[in-house]
């Protein structure tokens, strides 16, 4: 997903270099970092826990993804193909923190 947002952000405008695409990459990137810094951690308490910031940052990138087509700057088959690889880390976000809640 990563790669997907970099190389979609690279046709925003240059005017957004220091905005919108800035914040969604950072927001991206967030994402897999958490969860391994979430996984390197010593209890299940604190895996969730980054876990659950992982999560929220995902929720950042949905929602820019919607400020990029609000604001022309993707479309909608563009918007259509990368929600569906979000809603799929989602899906397997959630999984993860319902597996280390019950260990």
């Amino acid at each position: 997903m990563v790669k997907l947002i970099y190389v979609l952000t690279k046709s925003y405008p240059k005017e957004e270099l220091y905005g919108l695409t800035n914040q969604i990459r950072r927001s991206v990137v967030s994402v897999p970092s958490n969860i391994a810094e979430g996984i390197g951690r010593q209890s299940n308490k604190e895996t969730i826990h980054f876990l659950y910031i992982a999560k929220g940052s995902l929720q950042e990138v949905e929602t820019q993804l919607y400020l990029s087509f609000d604001l022309e700057y993707i479309s909608e088959a563009e918007l259509k193909n990368i929600l569906g690889t979000v809603i799929s880390s989602k899906k397997l976000l959630n999984g993860f923190i319902n597996y280390y809640k019950k260990l």
